[in-house]
């Protein structure tokens, strides 16, 4: 007897953290991404003859990587595990068919530590800015016009 079942249209995953949060993150991730070891720890100098070069050097009390880490943070769990499948996705380690099993692995990994662990992979920003794009999604910059990886590489 022939199955009369249709086979099953795969929908696209849902993304459910928020554009705006991931945006906010994305933000502060390039922040911190940009900070390189103090190349001249007694400079003296003032700021405005350096050029505020010492803006970029990472040093005990600046708030870039705090404000991170805060930002990671304040998600709850499930936000957490889709932003760390999103760089993921983003990294190329997961394709958006397998996002289910990337937001499980995010969750069995580094459930313990997320912020720890997505501030331990250098280019966050753009991991997670590609991760949204797979999704179709696209940064929304100040004059209020998506941005997106894909669509600036064609233009």
């Amino acid at each position: 007897m022939p199955s009369t079942a249709k086979s099953a249209d795969v929908s696209p995953p849902e993304l459910n953290i928020s554009s705006d949060k991931v945006a906010f993150i994305i933000e502060k991730a390039r922040e911190f991404d940009v900070k390189e070891e103090r190349s001249d720890p007694d400079s003296g100098s003032n700021p405005t003859d350096d050029g505020d070069t010492d803006i970029l050097e990472d040093v005990p009390g600046d708030s870039t990587r705090q404000e991170l880490f805060d930002a990671i943070r304040a998600l709850n769990v499930d936000e957490r595990n889709e932003l760390i499948a999103l760089a993921w996705v983003g990294r190329g380690t997961f394709s958006l068919d397998e996002w289910l099993e990337a937001v499980e692995a995010a969750q069995t990994e580094h459930g313990r530590r997320p912020a720890a662990y997505l501030l331990s992979l250098p280019l966050l920003g753009d991991y997670l800015e590609d991760g949204l794009d797979a999704f179709g999604i696209g940064i929304v910059d100040d004059s209020g016009r998506p941005e997106s990886p894909s669509k600036a590489d064609s233009a």
